[in-house]
């Protein structure tokens, strides 16, 4: 569960918000042991999601610049992991679809 959560000190071009947010999810996962948000997890997962990206931003900014760049690419970055979400939205976008023109089909 923990694969997202690489090193984003030193990235180049800069981590982003969205880089930042996923290792925060990632370990907000790990330590609750919550593998899918719910209602009922869904707010306490977010609020625990964004303050430790915040916490994390104001830490990365803190620190000195690496001397080397991390040695793993953090997974937002690879196009596997792209492709993937990329497929998942897609079929998101489909099932939304289907809902809004009463079309059947299964969950």
């Amino acid at each position: 569960m923990c694969r997202n959560i690489t090193t984003l000190r030193g990235l180049e071009p800069p981590a982003t918000d969205e880089e930042i947010t996923a290792a925060a999810l990632q370990f907000v996962r790990k330590v609750t042991g919550v593998t899918k948000v719910t209602d009922t997890t869904r707010e306490a997962v977010e609020q625990a999601t964004q303050e430790i990206s915040d916490i994390v931003v104001r830490l990365l900014d803190s620190l000195p610049d690496r001397r080397q760049p991390p040695k793993s690419v953090p997974p937002l970055r690879r196009p596997e992991v792209q492709a993937r979400i990329a497929q998942r939205i897609k079929e998101r976008e489909e099932h939304e679809r289907m809902h809004e023109l009463g079309i059947a089909h299964s969950h």
